[in-house]
């Protein structure tokens, strides 16, 4: 099975919690950013398609990464409300992107929607709203907050 990552892919760091879960996770910087994973088996339900809930994870990061990039400032945007529309499914081998198409930031909340998409097919849609604390409110966990947020740790060849 072809595990090959597109162009300007950088996988993400380990240590970021629940992510790890996905993992291997990648970003494409980009005004928004992307993210992108292949489907492998531990992704997939008993019926042998991704399971909705790495869907929603996927879209979950995707959409507030997207907020930070248009705020400017790596903070976390705890989510507040999060929705989807499955439209086909995805199965073991596919590569997925995630990505916010509209993303609006208010002083105290962030709204974003998008897609996850596998080659032309759009697997679900996705919108959500996040809370847009004050910086500093998270300073217990700083050392996490700048790995997630950091440089990618290596080209998608890993």
């Amino acid at each position: 099975m072809d595990r090959e990552v597109p162009e300007g892919f950088q996988r993400l760091r380990d240590k970021l919690g629940f992510i790890d879960l996905l993992q291997p996770v990648y970003r494409r910087d980009g005004a928004p950013p992307t993210i992108g994973m292949h489907v492998l088996a531990q992704h997939t339900n008993l019926l042998d398609i991704c399971h909705g809930g790495v869907l929603m994870t996927l879209g979950d990061i995707a959409a507030a990464w997207a907020i930070n990039a248009e705020r400017g400032e790596p903070l976390p945007a705890p989510t507040l409300n999060l929705g989807f529309d499955f439209i086909t499914a995805a199965r073991e081998g596919d590569w997925l992107e995630a990505r916010a198409d509209r993303v609006t930031v208010k002083r105290r909340v962030g709204f974003a929607s998008g897609f996850i998409g596998c080659g032309e097919r759009t697997v679900c849609r996705f919108s959500g709203t996040f809370y847009l604390p004050d910086p500093g409110s998270f300073d217990a966990n700083q050392e996490r907050l700048a790995g997630m947020f950091a440089s990618p740790a290596s080209p998608a060849d890993g």
